[in-house]
């Protein structure tokens, strides 16, 4: 089993350096992918489930299983079941994902990778942010500061507040209150502002019997039901909200400037929740030492993640499937990624004159 602790440099490459030297080929892509999910012994067949019962192959990257008879290798049951797209490919999209400050948009790996297709790039991203949400996190707990926030266009009243947030997508903000500093976040998607809707996203997100600090709102008063409730009237103290809830605004305004600088704002109602489970998986590790450990959190996750196609993502998530909707393949030729994979160019620049 790998350790619970990753040592940089052992575990996952720390530097870029390191990255490019680890990973020089797709080879070594997928032997990494069997070591993060099998280990160095104990194999796991993803077809019928027995566990320590196969044996490798020749080839070193696949494994018969005893039990069932067949052959399983270390992307298949994955997000990178049956891709295409060379794994050199897809690990530097993964660098790029987590070692990034702010993240990158799919047109930025598509131009950095020299992807032919806008889709494949948004594909890959959207499978890496499925695996960032590990199903088994533990909740929020102790003191938890909790808000709404609204996502999309401009407001036609011109006026902040939820009187006039009708046309944008409200989404349930939760941090927890330390001593010295913001803990972990939680940000939910919600289909409207009601008391039932804030109550199935705090207790999804929020231990019962925490503390809630939040204002006086009254659907709010409703959803903390089983929490002890800290309410503050912030209009009646003459007290900005943010000195009251410093961690929750904090979490709010970098999401919010998240949202609108890297992603410039395109982000469809639908997808929004995808998106924001990239902030909290960046968020909540934003204090790792070595920028790999995100990288190798991400693909250990990735390869204990079902896969999931482009019709899936591009139809699924919070917006209902609709098959008179379903995307199209693009017109023209298609071609397949490029492995990143290179041999030894020489010296080039040796050959011009100065």
């Amino acid at each position: 089993m790998n350790p619970l602790k990753p040592v940089a440099g052992r575990q996952y490459p720390a530097t870029a350096v390191q990255f490019a030297a680890w990973f020089p080929d797709d080879e070594a892509c997928l032997d990494y992918l069997a070591w993060l999910r099998w280990g160095d012994a104990e194999f796991a067949c993803h077809l019928c489930g027995a566990v320590g019962y196969g044996w490798r192959r020749a080839d070193g990257a696949s494994w018969d299983c005893g039990a069932c008879g067949r052959r399983s290798t270390p992307t298949a049951g994955t997000i990178f079941h049956r891709t295409r797209t060379p794994l050199t490919v897809w690990f530097r999209a993964a660098w790029e994902l987590t070692t990034r400050a702010n993240g990158v948009s799919a047109r930025g790996v598509q131009r950095t990778l020299g992807l032919g297709s806008y889709q494949t790039a948004w594909t890959m991203l959207h499978r890496y942010r499925r695996a960032m949400v590990n199903p088994r996190r533990s909740k929020l707990s102790g003191t938890v500061e909790v808000d709404e926030m609204f996502v999309g266009g401009a407001n036609k009243a011109g006026k902040p507040g939820r009187s006039y947030a009708h046309n944008k997508t409200a989404v349930m903000v939760a941090a927890e209150v330390l001593p010295r500093g913001i803990g972990r976040a939680r940000l939910v998607v919600m289909p409207d502002q009601t008391a039932e809707s804030m109550r199935a996203a705090i207790r999804g997100s929020v231990e019962r019997g925490s503390t809630l600090r939040t204002d006086a709102f009254g659907a709010l008063a409703k959803a903390a039901e089983g929490y002890v409730h800290d309410r503050v009237r912030v209009a009646r103290s003459g007290v900005p909200a943010h000195l009251h809830f410093p961690a929750v605004s904090r979490v709010q305004a970098q999401s919010q400037r998240w949202l609108l600088g890297t992603l410039q704002g395109a982000v469809e109602p639908g997808h929004l929740q995808e998106y924001l489970g990239e902030f909290e998986f960046r968020f909540n590790r934003r204090h790792a030492r070595k920028p790999g450990l995100l990288f190798y959190r991400l693909l250990e996750q990735a390869v204990l993640t079902c896969p999931v196609s482009y019709r899936d993502v591009a139809i699924g998530g919070t917006r209902p499937r609709d098959d008179d909707k379903m995307p199209t393949a693009p017109i023209g030729p298609r071609g397949l990624p490029a492995s990143l994979a290179q041999p030894d160019a020489g010296r080039p620049w040796r050959a011009i004159s100065r």
